[in-house]
């Protein structure tokens, strides 16, 4: 299991969800399954509509973990942490606490903003993993880097 916290150093509204996007298309080309996982149903819809427009000319296939598409798309937004979480071999973590099922997932991405509650938010859920024996690596990034 690997845990990348990729650290922005913007604190812009939306900034987490821009990156995040981009992580979710990099790991799409590169055939992997992706739960982005959120805190609400309305968080989801606000993610699934921005998948379709960050970037011009990208196409990531995706839906709602609610909408039970079958077959299901490599990449699924939802706010469920238990047993409904799909399976996948990246969790992309857009809440502020880290998720119940992180360990069913082969790569675990947490993107902190520079805002004083995404860093306090960070460090635990960093402090988290760590007391579940697990070295987080940490990534700073700048805006001008693309997802790693």
């Amino acid at each position: 299991m690997r845990i990348d916290f990729y650290i922005l150093a913007d604190a812009s509204l939306g900034t987490r969800e821009q990156f995040a996007c981009r992580i979710v298309e990099k790991a799409y080309r590169m055939g992997h399954r992706v739960y982005l996982f959120t805190d609400s149903e309305a968080h989801a819809a606000r993610i699934d509509g921005l998948l379709w427009t960050f970037r011009d000319g990208s196409f990531v296939p995706h839906a709602r973990l609610a909408e039970r598409i079958e077959p299901a798309p490599p990449v699924l937004i939802g706010n469920d942490s238990g047993d409904g979480a799909p399976d996948a071999d990246i969790i992309i973590n857009l809440t502020t606490t880290a998720p119940a099922c992180f360990q069913r997932y082969e790569r675990v991405a947490e993107i902190v903003d520079a805002s004083d509650d995404g860093r306090r938010s960070g460090r635990e859920r960093f402090r988290y993993y760590r007391e579940q024996g697990i070295e987080p690596q940490s990534h700073p990034i700048d805006a001008n880097r693309s997802a790693d």
